[in-house]
């Protein structure tokens, strides 16, 4: 099984380009599957869950070839509509290829999801939508067998609380069911916004009706497409975290900053210097680091998935601070790892109080899912000596050549069998 060897302690001193979004585009792949037309896509990322779902479009009989930096996926001969939990059960967005069959082919059988064990994440607020556009669901053996014999047919519809994944099965289902749907209490991450683009330049109609808003008018045609997918800006704000951790002076291109303002805003306050211009920063971090109350929320709040990574930084802050986890219930997994290199981190809850002035020591380390295991390797980067991280296919879910990226601005990182 393969491993991190990180020698700490360097000042990260370069540039780095930054991979498209997972996040973004395992929707637009999942939503690729309602066109027969040539769908060309670009900027995906080179990481294990885009990978997975690649293999889950070809069990579904999806065509796909790479041509250089793009893939160009063919449905025309694509009829199955059952997802397996061999291909689901280490992603979550397994799920989102569910809206799409049921559009497509009014039924489908899709594996209830995996990933990460960060916390419960139930479907059941994707099901009730789905229900409420005519789908009758039963769960059997771990699997959501779905139909709407009647086809989907649009309606009004509220999630009860706010969910990236519902957003995006339902954008997806409706903009190709009969007439209407409005949809409210929607996500509004960027990375549903590119979903919308996409759909959109394939043909849909669906547009924003206010901030947490969408009316979507149901369409049986699409186009063919050549689409690229937006910048990663969990891979981009992990990399500002490095630089601000490590007094480093790094230059993150092929981004949009204006979609980071909130994570950027907050590494200010914590002490680094940020130059922002139109497709790329430069980050200067700072031997002061400033201590912060941070709390989790949807966007434009600061991201559940930077909490593990901003934790790290606080550990080297010059008083506590506090992290309340407002997403998902389980993800302080990675605080007993940090706290085994030194750190002071008691958690009550859903509520982390770090102490500061961490002095980090090498270790061993176990990585448990895929933002806590970068953690440990920004951890690593500040604790003098070598520090071995384990179980490192959680980081290669997520992102592109970690450790080709951090080697070019400075790190000692090596992957090992």
């Amino acid at each position: 099984m393969q491993k991190l060897e990180v020698f700490g302690a360097n000042k990260l001193k370069g540039q780095i380009k930054i991979s498209g979004s997972k996040n973004a585009s395992l929707p637009i792949l999942a939503a690729s599957i309602l066109s027969n037309k040539k769908i060309v896509l670009k900027n995906l990322p080179n990481v294990r869950d885009i990978e997975t779902m690649l293999t889950l479009l070809k069990s579904l009989g999806s065509k796909i070839r790479f041509n250089k930096n793009k893939i160009i996926i063919d449905n025309s001969k694509q009829k199955k509509k059952f997802a397996s939990y061999n291909l689901v059960k280490t992603m979550r967005a397994g799920i989102l290829v569910l809206g799409p069959l049921l559009a497509k082919y009014n039924s489908a059988k899709v594996s209830l999801p995996g990933g990460c064990a960060i916390g419960t994440r139930p479907i059941d607020i994707h099901l009730k939508a789905l229900s409420k556009l005519g789908v009758k669901y039963k769960i059997d053996q771990g699997y959501v067998i779905a139909k709407a014999i009647k086809g989907l047919k649009g309606n009004k519809i509220k999630f009860p609380k706010i969910s990236v994944g519902a957003t995006e099965n339902l954008i997806i289902a409706a903009s190709h069911a009969k007439g209407t749907t409005e949809l409210s209490n929607c996500a509004i991450e960027p990375e549903i916004k590119d979903l919308v683009n996409f759909l959109n330049q394939m043909g849909c109609n669906i547009k924003w009706i206010s901030k947490r808003k969408i009316r979507i008018i149901g369409v049986s045609e699409t186009k063919e497409i050549n689409y690229s997918v937006m910048f990663d800006r969990i891979e981009a704000g992990t990399y500002l975290v490095a630089a601000a951790l490590t007094e480093g002076n790094l230059k993150i291109v092929n981004i949009t900053p204006e979609i980071m303002q909130t994570e950027i805003n907050i590494l200010k306050k914590i002490g680094s210097k940020i130059i922002t211009k139109k497709n790329e920063l430069t980050i200067i971090g700072n031997k002061k680091i400033k201590s912060m109350k941070i709390k989790t929320a949807p966007y434009p709040g600061f991201p559940t998935d930077l909490q593990a990574q901003i934790m790290v930084l606080l550990c080297k802050a010059n008083k506590s601070s506090t992290i309340k986890e407002d997403i998902f219930e389980n993800r302080f997994m990675h605080v007993a790892e940090l706290n085994r290199m030194g750190a002071k981190i008691l958690t009550n809850g859903n509520k982390a109080v770090i102490e500061g002035n961490t002095n980090f020591a090498p270790a061993e380390l176990m990585a448990t899912d895929l933002r806590a295991s970068v953690s440990l390797v920004l951890a690593a980067l500040i604790a003098k000596g070598k520090s071995v991280i384990n179980r490192i296919y959680h980081l290669d879910r997520g992102y592109e050549n970690i450790e080709k990226k951090l080697k070019k601005v400075g790190a000692k990182i090596k992957r090992v069998s």
